[in-house]
Protein backbone atom coordinates (compact mmCIF):
# COMPACT_ATOMS: atom_id res chain seq x y z
CA UNK A 1 0.00 0.00 0.00
CA UNK A 2 1.15 2.70 -0.95
CA UNK A 3 1.97 5.82 1.96
CA UNK A 4 0.82 9.42 0.61
CA UNK A 5 3.84 11.90 0.61
CA UNK A 6 2.34 14.31 3.34
CA UNK A 7 2.58 10.89 5.84
CA UNK A 8 5.79 10.52 4.50
CA UNK A 9 6.74 14.15 5.41
CA UNK A 10 5.15 14.10 8.68
CA UNK A 11 6.98 11.22 9.72
CA UNK A 12 10.16 12.00 8.62
CA UNK A 13 10.01 15.81 10.77
CA UNK A 14 8.65 13.42 13.46
CA UNK A 15 12.10 11.18 12.90
CA UNK A 16 14.52 14.60 12.77
CA UNK A 17 12.92 15.54 15.93
CA UNK A 18 12.82 12.55 17.66
CA UNK A 19 16.98 12.54 17.08
CA UNK A 20 17.33 15.82 17.42
CA UNK A 21 15.68 15.57 21.11
CA UNK A 22 18.45 12.98 21.71
CA UNK A 23 21.21 14.65 20.33
CA UNK A 24 20.73 16.87 22.90
CA UNK A 25 19.70 15.32 25.72
CA UNK A 26 23.22 13.17 25.02
CA UNK A 27 25.72 14.88 23.26
CA UNK A 28 24.80 18.64 24.21
CA UNK A 29 24.11 17.26 27.97
CA UNK A 30 27.48 15.86 27.96
CA UNK A 31 29.42 18.70 26.22
CA UNK A 32 27.45 20.98 28.19
CA UNK A 33 28.38 19.10 31.55
CA UNK A 34 32.34 19.10 30.66
CA UNK A 35 31.66 22.82 29.82
CA UNK A 36 30.64 23.56 33.38
CA UNK A 37 33.41 21.22 34.73
CA UNK A 38 36.17 22.63 32.98
CA UNK A 39 34.61 25.79 34.60
CA UNK A 40 34.00 24.96 37.63
CA UNK A 41 37.53 23.55 37.95
CA UNK A 42 39.23 26.50 37.12
CA UNK A 43 37.12 28.76 38.94
CA UNK A 44 38.25 26.51 42.04
CA UNK A 45 41.87 26.55 41.24
CA UNK A 46 41.87 30.17 41.39
CA UNK A 47 40.44 30.31 45.22
CA UNK A 48 42.87 27.63 45.91
CA UNK A 49 46.16 29.84 44.19
CA UNK A 50 44.23 32.96 45.82
CA UNK A 51 44.45 31.03 49.21
CA UNK A 52 47.51 29.07 48.75
CA UNK A 53 49.04 33.22 48.22
CA UNK A 54 47.68 34.36 51.35
CA UNK A 55 49.57 32.17 53.50
CA UNK A 56 52.55 31.57 51.98
CA UNK A 57 54.23 34.07 54.67
CA UNK A 58 53.24 31.99 57.88
CA UNK A 59 52.33 28.87 57.24
CA UNK A 60 54.98 26.10 58.17
CA UNK A 61 53.01 22.88 58.24
CA UNK A 62 51.01 23.96 61.58
CA UNK A 63 47.62 25.64 62.14
CA UNK A 64 47.81 26.28 65.55
CA UNK A 65 47.73 30.15 66.14
CA UNK A 66 45.71 30.81 63.08
CA UNK A 67 42.21 30.72 63.65
CA UNK A 68 41.68 33.95 62.72
CA UNK A 69 43.04 32.88 59.54
CA UNK A 70 41.21 30.15 58.82
CA UNK A 71 37.89 30.61 60.47
CA UNK A 72 37.04 32.68 57.11
CA UNK A 73 37.36 29.49 55.17
CA UNK A 74 35.25 27.95 56.97
CA UNK A 75 32.62 30.03 56.02
CA UNK A 76 33.99 30.03 52.73
CA UNK A 77 33.66 26.23 52.15
CA UNK A 78 29.79 26.30 53.60
CA UNK A 79 29.02 29.27 51.06
CA UNK A 80 30.80 27.84 47.77
CA UNK A 81 29.67 24.39 48.73
CA UNK A 82 33.32 22.92 48.91
CA UNK A 83 35.71 21.39 51.01
CA UNK A 84 38.25 23.24 51.65
CA UNK A 85 42.06 21.08 53.03
CA UNK A 86 45.58 21.77 53.72
CA UNK A 87 47.66 18.51 53.62
CA UNK A 88 51.09 18.38 54.01
CA UNK A 89 53.90 16.75 51.62
CA UNK A 90 53.66 13.58 53.85
CA UNK A 91 49.92 13.54 53.07
CA UNK A 92 48.38 14.42 56.47
CA UNK A 93 45.62 16.68 56.33
CA UNK A 94 46.70 19.45 58.69
CA UNK A 95 43.08 21.39 58.08
CA UNK A 96 39.54 20.66 56.98
CA UNK A 97 37.04 23.21 56.95
CA UNK A 98 34.47 20.41 57.49
CA UNK A 99 36.14 19.31 60.83
CA UNK A 100 36.09 15.99 59.70
CA UNK A 101 39.72 14.56 58.62
CA UNK A 102 41.85 16.88 60.61
CA UNK A 103 44.81 15.05 61.49
CA UNK A 104 44.19 12.13 59.18
CA UNK A 105 47.03 10.76 56.81
CA UNK A 106 45.56 9.86 53.21
CA UNK A 107 47.50 6.54 51.95
CA UNK A 108 49.28 6.17 48.60
CA UNK A 109 49.37 10.06 48.41
CA UNK A 110 50.99 11.30 45.15
CA UNK A 111 52.44 15.27 45.96
CA UNK A 112 52.77 15.32 41.95
CA UNK A 113 48.96 14.92 41.39
CA UNK A 114 48.59 18.12 42.34
CA UNK A 115 50.63 19.82 39.19
CA UNK A 116 47.63 18.68 37.53
CA UNK A 117 44.70 20.87 36.52
CA UNK A 118 41.89 18.87 38.10
CA UNK A 119 40.87 15.76 39.31
CA UNK A 120 37.72 13.54 39.59
CA UNK A 121 36.81 10.72 42.03
CA UNK A 122 36.65 10.21 45.79
CA UNK A 123 40.60 11.67 45.82
CA UNK A 124 42.28 8.13 47.03
CA UNK A 125 39.37 6.72 48.95
CA UNK A 126 38.61 9.51 51.60
CA UNK A 127 35.68 11.18 50.01
CA UNK A 128 32.09 9.92 50.13
CA UNK A 129 31.32 11.11 46.61
CA UNK A 130 32.64 11.74 43.81
CA UNK A 131 33.95 15.26 43.46
CA UNK A 132 35.96 17.99 41.57
CA UNK A 133 39.33 18.40 43.00
CA UNK A 134 42.46 21.49 42.36
CA UNK A 135 45.26 21.95 44.46
CA UNK A 136 47.60 25.08 44.86
CA UNK A 137 51.26 24.40 46.66
CA UNK A 138 52.18 26.25 49.73
CA UNK A 139 55.78 27.41 49.36
CA UNK A 140 58.13 29.69 51.04
CA UNK A 141 61.85 29.93 50.64
CA UNK A 142 61.99 27.70 48.06
CA UNK A 143 60.56 25.00 50.03
CA UNK A 144 56.87 23.66 49.73
CA UNK A 145 55.04 23.30 53.22
CA UNK A 146 52.01 22.03 51.63
CA UNK A 147 48.69 22.13 49.86
CA UNK A 148 45.43 23.53 49.22
CA UNK A 149 42.84 20.92 47.64
CA UNK A 150 39.72 22.20 47.27
CA UNK A 151 36.77 19.61 46.82
CA UNK A 152 33.39 20.14 45.38
CA UNK A 153 30.79 17.30 44.67
CA UNK A 154 30.30 16.17 41.39
CA UNK A 155 26.84 16.31 41.73
CA UNK A 156 26.72 19.82 42.03
CA UNK A 157 28.15 19.88 38.42
CA UNK A 158 25.62 18.14 37.78
CA UNK A 159 22.72 20.68 38.89
CA UNK A 160 24.75 23.16 37.25
CA UNK A 161 24.47 21.29 33.87
CA UNK A 162 21.06 20.38 34.28
CA UNK A 163 20.28 23.74 34.95
CA UNK A 164 22.00 25.09 31.68
CA UNK A 165 19.62 22.20 29.70
CA UNK A 166 16.29 22.99 30.96
CA UNK A 167 16.45 26.45 28.88
CA UNK A 168 17.57 24.29 25.89
CA UNK A 169 15.02 21.63 26.05
CA UNK A 170 12.16 24.59 27.03
CA UNK A 171 13.84 26.19 23.21
CA UNK A 172 13.60 23.07 21.34
CA UNK A 173 10.17 22.17 22.27
CA UNK A 174 9.12 25.79 21.17
CA UNK A 175 10.99 25.87 17.96
CA UNK A 176 9.39 22.25 17.51
CA UNK A 177 5.86 23.08 18.19
CA UNK A 178 6.09 26.88 15.74
CA UNK A 179 7.84 24.42 13.58
CA UNK A 180 4.64 22.68 13.16
CA UNK A 181 3.56 25.40 10.86
CA UNK A 182 5.73 24.04 8.23
CA UNK A 183 3.97 20.96 7.79
CA UNK A 184 0.81 23.07 7.40
CA UNK A 185 2.10 24.95 5.05
CA UNK A 186 3.56 22.07 2.87
CA UNK A 187 0.10 20.27 3.26
CA UNK A 188 -1.04 23.70 1.91
CA UNK A 189 1.17 24.43 -1.06
CA UNK A 190 2.28 21.46 -1.74
CA UNK A 191 0.20 18.22 -0.36
CA UNK A 192 -3.15 19.48 -1.31
CA UNK A 193 -1.93 20.76 -4.98
CA UNK A 194 -0.12 17.52 -5.56
CA UNK A 195 -3.18 15.53 -4.65
CA UNK A 196 -5.08 17.87 -7.05
CA UNK A 197 -2.63 16.94 -9.50
CA UNK A 198 -2.38 13.21 -9.34
CA UNK A 199 -5.87 12.92 -8.96
CA UNK A 200 -6.26 14.77 -12.28
CA UNK A 201 -3.26 12.49 -13.68
CA UNK A 202 -5.51 9.60 -12.65
CA UNK A 203 -8.59 10.99 -14.94
CA UNK A 204 -6.58 11.73 -18.31
CA UNK A 205 -5.23 8.31 -17.88
CA UNK A 206 -8.55 6.70 -17.68
CA UNK A 207 -9.51 8.74 -20.89
CA UNK A 208 -11.43 11.74 -19.22
CA UNK A 209 -9.75 14.67 -21.07
CA UNK A 210 -12.42 16.98 -20.10
CA UNK A 211 -11.18 17.28 -16.29
CA UNK A 212 -9.84 20.75 -15.29
CA UNK A 213 -6.96 20.25 -12.51
CA UNK A 214 -7.93 22.73 -10.05
CA UNK A 215 -4.73 24.78 -8.29
CA UNK A 216 -4.76 28.11 -7.42
CA UNK A 217 -1.14 29.13 -6.98
CA UNK A 218 1.91 31.14 -9.00
CA UNK A 219 4.34 28.39 -7.99
CA UNK A 220 5.49 25.30 -9.88
CA UNK A 221 2.55 23.10 -8.88
CA UNK A 222 0.15 25.97 -10.09
CA UNK A 223 2.51 26.29 -13.70
CA UNK A 224 2.68 22.37 -13.30
CA UNK A 225 -1.16 22.08 -12.90
CA UNK A 226 -1.88 24.39 -15.82
CA UNK A 227 0.36 22.67 -17.96
CA UNK A 228 -1.38 19.28 -17.55
CA UNK A 229 -4.72 21.18 -18.38
CA UNK A 230 -3.30 22.52 -21.11
CA UNK A 231 -1.90 18.89 -21.93
CA UNK A 232 -5.42 17.36 -21.72
CA UNK A 233 -6.93 19.98 -23.98
CA UNK A 234 -4.45 19.63 -26.33
CA UNK A 235 -5.04 16.00 -26.20
CA UNK A 236 -8.65 16.43 -26.24
CA UNK A 237 -8.35 18.62 -29.35
CA UNK A 238 -5.75 16.02 -31.33
CA UNK A 239 -8.62 13.19 -30.85
CA UNK A 240 -11.20 14.92 -32.14
CA UNK A 241 -9.06 16.45 -34.87
CA UNK A 242 -8.31 12.27 -35.48
CA UNK A 243 -11.91 11.66 -35.38
CA UNK A 244 -12.58 14.62 -37.69
CA UNK A 245 -9.95 13.68 -39.95
CA UNK A 246 -10.99 9.84 -40.23
CA UNK A 247 -14.21 10.80 -40.81
CA UNK A 248 -13.26 13.25 -43.64
CA UNK A 249 -10.87 10.33 -45.33
CA UNK A 250 -13.68 8.07 -45.49
CA UNK A 251 -15.85 10.75 -47.05
CA UNK A 252 -13.69 11.67 -49.55
CA UNK A 253 -12.87 8.40 -50.57
CA UNK A 254 -16.41 6.72 -50.26
CA UNK A 255 -17.24 9.19 -52.68
CA UNK A 256 -15.36 8.61 -56.02
CA UNK A 257 -15.27 4.80 -54.55
CA UNK A 258 -19.17 4.99 -55.02
CA UNK A 259 -19.65 6.27 -58.37
CA UNK A 260 -16.81 3.74 -59.68
CA UNK A 261 -18.94 0.89 -58.37
CA UNK A 262 -22.07 2.39 -59.26
CA UNK A 263 -21.00 2.81 -63.19
CA UNK A 264 -18.73 -0.50 -63.68
CA UNK A 265 -21.88 -2.13 -62.43
CA UNK A 266 -23.98 -0.28 -64.47
CA UNK A 267 -21.90 -1.06 -67.63
CA UNK A 268 -21.63 -4.87 -66.24
CA UNK A 269 -25.27 -5.24 -65.99
CA UNK A 270 -26.06 -3.95 -69.34
CA UNK A 271 -27.62 -0.98 -68.21
CA UNK A 272 -25.49 1.38 -69.76
CA UNK A 273 -25.44 0.57 -73.27
CA UNK A 274 -22.56 0.03 -75.29
CA UNK A 275 -22.09 3.30 -77.27
CA UNK A 276 -22.17 5.31 -73.70
CA UNK A 277 -19.92 3.72 -71.89
CA UNK A 278 -16.94 5.71 -73.09
CA UNK A 279 -18.57 8.26 -71.79
CA UNK A 280 -18.96 7.03 -67.75
CA UNK A 281 -15.34 4.98 -68.75
CA UNK A 282 -14.29 8.42 -69.06
CA UNK A 283 -15.71 9.23 -65.69
CA UNK A 284 -14.33 6.45 -63.95
CA UNK A 285 -10.65 7.27 -64.43
CA UNK A 286 -11.99 10.78 -63.64
CA UNK A 287 -12.62 9.75 -60.10
CA UNK A 288 -9.71 7.65 -59.99
CA UNK A 289 -7.40 10.29 -60.67
CA UNK A 290 -9.20 12.33 -58.09
CA UNK A 291 -8.23 8.80 -55.65
CA UNK A 292 -4.49 9.20 -56.80
CA UNK A 293 -5.02 12.84 -56.14
CA UNK A 294 -6.59 12.32 -52.32
CA UNK A 295 -3.72 9.28 -51.84
CA UNK A 296 -0.59 11.38 -53.07
CA UNK A 297 -1.70 14.56 -50.64
CA UNK A 298 -1.59 12.40 -47.99
CA UNK A 299 1.64 10.76 -48.38
CA UNK A 300 2.95 14.43 -48.79
CA UNK A 301 1.31 15.30 -45.34
CA UNK A 302 2.23 12.43 -43.79
CA UNK A 303 6.22 12.69 -44.73
CA UNK A 304 6.28 16.41 -43.78
CA UNK A 305 4.85 14.95 -40.34
CA UNK A 306 7.32 12.52 -40.17
CA UNK A 307 10.45 14.56 -40.54
CA UNK A 308 9.92 18.33 -41.92
CA UNK A 309 13.51 19.36 -41.54
CA UNK A 310 14.66 16.60 -44.64
CA UNK A 311 14.60 19.10 -47.51
CA UNK A 312 17.07 19.07 -50.63
CA UNK A 313 17.85 22.57 -50.12
CA UNK A 314 20.00 23.86 -53.33
CA UNK A 315 20.33 26.90 -54.94
CA UNK A 316 17.73 27.71 -58.12
CA UNK A 317 16.12 30.33 -60.26
CA UNK A 318 12.66 31.34 -58.48
CA UNK A 319 11.02 33.05 -61.74
CA UNK A 320 11.62 29.98 -63.48
CA UNK A 321 10.54 27.91 -61.49
CA UNK A 322 6.82 30.33 -61.87
CA UNK A 323 7.00 30.61 -65.49
CA UNK A 324 7.11 26.69 -65.85
CA UNK A 325 4.51 26.29 -63.12
CA UNK A 326 2.00 28.71 -64.83
CA UNK A 327 2.88 26.63 -67.95
CA UNK A 328 1.48 23.73 -66.67
CA UNK A 329 -1.80 25.29 -66.46
CA UNK A 330 -2.09 26.52 -69.96
CA UNK A 331 -4.54 24.35 -70.83
CA UNK A 332 -7.45 24.74 -67.89
CA UNK A 333 -6.53 28.79 -68.14
CA UNK A 334 -7.55 28.94 -72.02
CA UNK A 335 -10.83 27.07 -71.37
CA UNK A 336 -11.60 29.98 -68.46
CA UNK A 337 -10.29 32.86 -70.13
CA UNK A 338 -7.51 33.40 -67.23
CA UNK A 339 -4.33 35.12 -67.84
CA UNK A 340 -1.31 35.28 -65.59
CA UNK A 341 0.59 38.66 -64.62
CA UNK A 342 4.13 37.82 -63.55
CA UNK A 343 6.02 40.54 -62.32
CA UNK A 344 10.04 39.70 -61.07
CA UNK A 345 12.51 42.68 -59.51
CA UNK A 346 15.23 41.10 -62.15
CA UNK A 347 15.62 38.90 -64.78
CA UNK A 348 16.76 35.77 -62.46
CA UNK A 349 16.21 35.37 -58.54
CA UNK A 350 17.66 33.21 -57.09
CA UNK A 351 16.96 31.52 -53.50
CA UNK A 352 18.18 28.86 -51.51
CA UNK A 353 15.22 26.23 -51.12
CA UNK A 354 13.82 22.49 -51.54
CA UNK A 355 13.14 23.32 -55.33
CA UNK A 356 10.78 20.20 -56.14
CA UNK A 357 8.63 21.52 -52.99
CA UNK A 358 8.34 25.18 -53.65
CA UNK A 359 7.47 24.33 -57.01
CA UNK A 360 4.54 22.14 -55.25
CA UNK A 361 3.60 24.96 -53.08
CA UNK A 362 3.46 27.06 -56.42
CA UNK A 363 1.32 24.80 -58.22
CA UNK A 364 -1.04 24.32 -55.14
CA UNK A 365 -1.04 28.01 -55.12
CA UNK A 366 -2.25 29.05 -58.73
CA UNK A 367 -4.12 25.29 -58.75
CA UNK A 368 -6.24 26.97 -55.68
CA UNK A 369 -6.43 30.83 -57.30
CA UNK A 370 -7.71 29.19 -60.63
CA UNK A 371 -10.15 27.36 -58.58
CA UNK A 372 -11.75 30.52 -57.49
CA UNK A 373 -11.22 33.24 -60.26
CA UNK A 374 -13.88 34.02 -62.27
CA UNK A 375 -13.79 33.52 -66.09
CA UNK A 376 -11.91 36.03 -68.04
CA UNK A 377 -9.77 37.27 -65.78
CA UNK A 378 -6.34 37.10 -64.35
CA UNK A 379 -3.66 36.00 -61.92
CA UNK A 380 -1.01 37.97 -60.22
CA UNK A 381 2.38 36.82 -59.47
CA UNK A 382 4.85 38.78 -57.94
CA UNK A 383 8.05 38.63 -56.77
CA UNK A 384 10.17 41.11 -54.34
CA UNK A 385 13.25 41.30 -52.97
CA UNK A 386 13.69 42.66 -49.11
CA UNK A 387 16.93 42.25 -46.84
CA UNK A 388 17.78 38.70 -47.07
CA UNK A 389 14.72 37.49 -48.40
CA UNK A 390 12.39 36.94 -51.20
CA UNK A 391 8.54 37.69 -51.13
CA UNK A 392 6.58 35.79 -53.10
CA UNK A 393 2.61 36.93 -53.63
CA UNK A 394 -0.06 34.94 -55.71
CA UNK A 395 -3.32 36.69 -56.08
CA UNK A 396 -6.59 35.89 -57.72
CA UNK A 397 -9.28 38.66 -58.20
CA UNK A 398 -12.05 35.93 -57.56
CA UNK A 399 -15.21 34.85 -54.90
CA UNK A 400 -12.78 36.14 -51.94
CA UNK A 401 -12.89 33.71 -48.72
CA UNK A 402 -15.06 34.70 -46.21
CA UNK A 403 -13.83 36.10 -43.28
CA UNK A 404 -14.86 32.94 -40.84
CA UNK A 405 -13.09 30.67 -43.10
CA UNK A 406 -9.73 32.56 -42.80
CA UNK A 407 -8.56 30.55 -39.48
CA UNK A 408 -9.86 26.94 -41.35
CA UNK A 409 -8.12 27.27 -44.72
CA UNK A 410 -5.10 25.56 -43.52
CA UNK A 411 -7.14 22.60 -41.63
CA UNK A 412 -6.73 19.40 -43.91
CA UNK A 413 -9.51 18.15 -45.09
CA UNK A 414 -11.43 21.48 -45.26
CA UNK A 415 -13.43 23.07 -48.03
CA UNK A 416 -15.01 26.40 -48.06
CA UNK A 417 -18.72 26.23 -49.35
CA UNK A 418 -18.07 27.41 -52.79
CA UNK A 419 -15.40 25.04 -53.03
CA UNK A 420 -17.66 22.08 -52.60
CA UNK A 421 -20.24 23.79 -55.05
CA UNK A 422 -18.02 24.62 -58.02
CA UNK A 423 -15.34 22.36 -58.30
CA UNK A 424 -16.16 18.57 -56.53
CA UNK A 425 -12.36 17.59 -57.43
CA UNK A 426 -10.60 19.49 -54.41
CA UNK A 427 -9.06 17.15 -51.79
CA UNK A 428 -8.63 19.73 -48.91
CA UNK A 429 -5.49 19.28 -48.77
CA UNK A 430 -3.59 21.67 -50.76
CA UNK A 431 -3.35 24.78 -48.66
CA UNK A 432 -2.23 22.01 -45.63
CA UNK A 433 0.70 20.78 -47.89
CA UNK A 434 1.65 24.62 -48.60
CA UNK A 435 1.73 25.36 -44.82
CA UNK A 436 3.54 22.15 -43.84
CA UNK A 437 6.37 23.17 -46.73
CA UNK A 438 6.47 26.67 -45.61
CA UNK A 439 6.92 25.57 -42.11
CA UNK A 440 9.28 22.88 -42.85
CA UNK A 441 11.99 25.70 -44.46
CA UNK A 442 10.82 28.29 -41.11
CA UNK A 443 9.24 30.66 -42.76
CA UNK A 444 5.67 32.19 -42.88
CA UNK A 445 2.99 32.17 -45.13
CA UNK A 446 0.17 35.00 -44.76
CA UNK A 447 -3.42 35.43 -46.39
CA UNK A 448 -5.18 38.84 -47.44
CA UNK A 449 -8.45 37.97 -48.47
CA UNK A 450 -12.06 40.16 -49.39
CA UNK A 451 -14.93 38.43 -49.75
CA UNK A 452 -15.66 39.07 -53.53
CA UNK A 453 -12.83 40.65 -54.37
CA UNK A 454 -10.28 37.87 -54.35
CA UNK A 455 -7.54 36.14 -52.56
CA UNK A 456 -3.34 36.53 -51.87
CA UNK A 457 -1.16 34.43 -50.39
CA UNK A 458 2.21 35.69 -49.16
CA UNK A 459 5.04 33.94 -48.77
CA UNK A 460 9.01 34.14 -47.82
CA UNK A 461 12.25 32.29 -48.95
CA UNK A 462 16.07 33.37 -48.09
CA UNK A 463 17.46 34.41 -50.88
CA UNK A 464 20.75 32.59 -52.08
CA UNK A 465 24.02 33.72 -51.18
CA UNK A 466 25.13 32.76 -54.50
CA UNK A 467 26.26 35.35 -56.75
CA UNK A 468 23.97 35.56 -60.20
CA UNK A 469 26.11 35.59 -63.36
CA UNK A 470 24.68 38.66 -65.60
Amino acid sequence: MRKPLYLKFVLGYLLFAVVSFLFIATATARMTYYHCLDKKADELRDMAIRIAESCNGFYKGSTEGYDDFFEPLTQLSLFSNTKIWFIDPEGTIAYDSSGLFTDFTIGDFDPSDTDSTYRTGNFYGTLLEDSVSVSAAITGNFHTYGYVVIHQPLSQISRISDGMLLPIYITFLVIFAFSLIILLIFRYFVAQPLKAITQGAKEYASGNLKYTVKVDSDDEMGYLADTLNFMAHELNHSEEYQKKFIANVSHDFRSPLTSIKGYLEAMADGVIPPENQEKYLRIVISETERLNKLTQGLLSLNSLDRANLHLDRSDFDLNAIIKSTCETFEGICEQKGISFDLTFPERTTMVYADMGKIQQVLYNLVDNAIKFSRENSSIAIQVSEKNDRVFISVKDFGVGIPKENLKKIWTRFFKSDASRGKDKRGTGLGLSIVKEIIQAHQETIDVISTEGAGTEFIFRLPKSQQKVKS
